[in-house]
């Protein structure tokens, strides 16, 4: 009996022993990838936006790698899913940074999403590339910012509405989802109409919930305020709540001849799910259409395309770019190309590094990280709903356009510095 347990306790020594030996190049392994965390819902309200940026990143990850990762090392993505919930967003950044140990995260579509983090990250001193249009009136040097302030899509776009191509708008509809980013917009919006002698009577400001799904009344009201002379719908309305929205739109024949949508938050993959025929000729601005035509986009496409098919991702069959997607690519490479010039992955020295980063954009022009504002320098596009779902250009800026991240409309701006405070 006292030689069977003997010769299982030598048994289990060796099992122990196995399994220490097996481990230790495993743990050498990790301490030889650098962690990279992704931050964005993958449930919830916002998962039909935020999905596809995991999966960009993803992506952009194993392109990266497969040239020989960063400086020598391999990038191993964390995914966790923060599922809409705005203070969630602020725990999964503080796991990231503090039990991970995440060099850098790629992350959050909302701007309560943003804010949220924001204090986790200048605490910690971490790092958050956003990748979504936003509505300024914030700078940390703890943030970089590859979607556009509000000079580079929402103000070129009510200028366009105001102008004789885009149908000589006099009245207007501010309506967005209520949180942060439509509110801000659309308080920088009202002082720019007013700058330019629209009155407040011919200013409708309306917000739904997130998560909202009956339009009926809205667009009913728009149809009665549309009455009163020429109008155009602003909409900062975010998640899935434009598939409702839209389809009322349709329901109701609001067509884009009558009262053209102008969207800041719809691309293609949120008209994915919609009936696009009776939205024919409605606007979205942005700083990227999957639709633009130039061999760096070609092949941005092309990637994606065989990216999607090979993880057999949801919409493989239809894969689709879009801006948010586009920012969020440029980053990654920026955040790269910055660690390679500072050779570490230390917070400070690779936000010295993204200073004046530049990078071949989808776009069509070299994308340009502002030397000084965190912000990138942006084409912006104003394109048409086509009957696929696509977008058809029909205005864009002469060339790329610099972040002005504290609006010139809201007063007291003027006194700000143009570049984060050191704290």
């Amino acid at each position: 009996m006292k030689s069977t347990r003997r010769t299982f306790n030598t048994a289990l020594g060796s099992i122990a022993l196995g399994v220490a030996g097996l481990s230790m190049p495993l743990f050498a392994q990790a301490a030889d990838t650098i962690k990279v965390g992704v931050l964005h819902s993958l449930s919830g309200t916002m998962a039909i936006s935020e999905t596809v940026l995991k999966d960009t990143v993803l992506m952009t990850i194993d392109e990266i790698n497969a040239k020989g990762g960063v400086l020598g090392k391999q990038l191993e993505p964390v995914v966790v899913d923060p599922a809409s919930n705005w203070p969630l967003f602020a725990e999964k950044a503080k796991q990231l940074i503090s039990q991970d140990k995440v060099a850098v995260m790629f992350g959050c579509w909302t701007s309560v999403s943003r804010k949220s983090v924001l204090p986790v990250v200048e605490e910690l001193n971490g790092l958050l590339f956003y990748p979504v249009q936003y509505e300024g009136e914030e700078l940390s040097k703890n943030v970089f910012y590859t979607g556009a302030a509000p000079n580079q899509q929402a103000i070129p776009a009510v200028e366009y509405l105001m102008s004789k191509d885009g149908g000589g708008a006099k009245r207007f509809v501010l309506l967005g989802t209520d949180y942060v980013y439509p509110r801000t917009t659309n308080k920088i919006l009202r002082a720019f109409l007013k700058s330019k002698g629209v009155k407040d009577s011919d200013i409708d400001e309306k917000y739904t919930p997130f998560g909202h799904s009956d339009y009926q009344t809205i667009v009913a009201d728009v149809k009665k305020f549309a009455a009163g002379g020429k109008t155009a719908v602003i909409s900062t309305i975010n998640g899935d709540s434009n598939v409702p929205f839209y389809k009322e739109l349709g329901n109701q024949g609001l067509k884009a001849t009558d009262v053209p949508v102008v969207a800041f938050s719809v691309g293609e993959e949120e008209l994915r799910g919609v009936d696009t025929k009776p939205l024919v000729g409605h606007l979205a601005a942005w700083n990227y259409f999957m639709s633009i035509k130039n061999p760096t986009n070609t092949a941005f496409k092309k990637q994606w395309a065989e990216y999607s098919k090979a993880k057999n991702l949801p919409g493989a069959d239809k894969p689709l770019t879009n801006d948010p997607m586009e920012a969020t690519y440029i980053g990654i490479h920026m955040w790269k190309q910055a660690v390679e010039k500072a050779k570490s992955t230390d917070t400070d020295k690779v936000i010295a590094a993204m200073a004046g980063q530049t990078f071949p954009a989808p776009s069509g022009i070299t994308s340009m990280m502002d030397p000084k504002n965190h912000h990138l320098h942006k084409s912006v596009f104003i394109g048409e709903v086509k009957a696929d779902g696509q977008f058809n250009v029909v205005w864009k800026t002469p060339g790329p356009v610099k972040a002005k991240p504290w609006s010139p409309y809201i007063e007291g701006n003027d006194k700000k510095k143009d570049e984060p405070e050191k704290k």
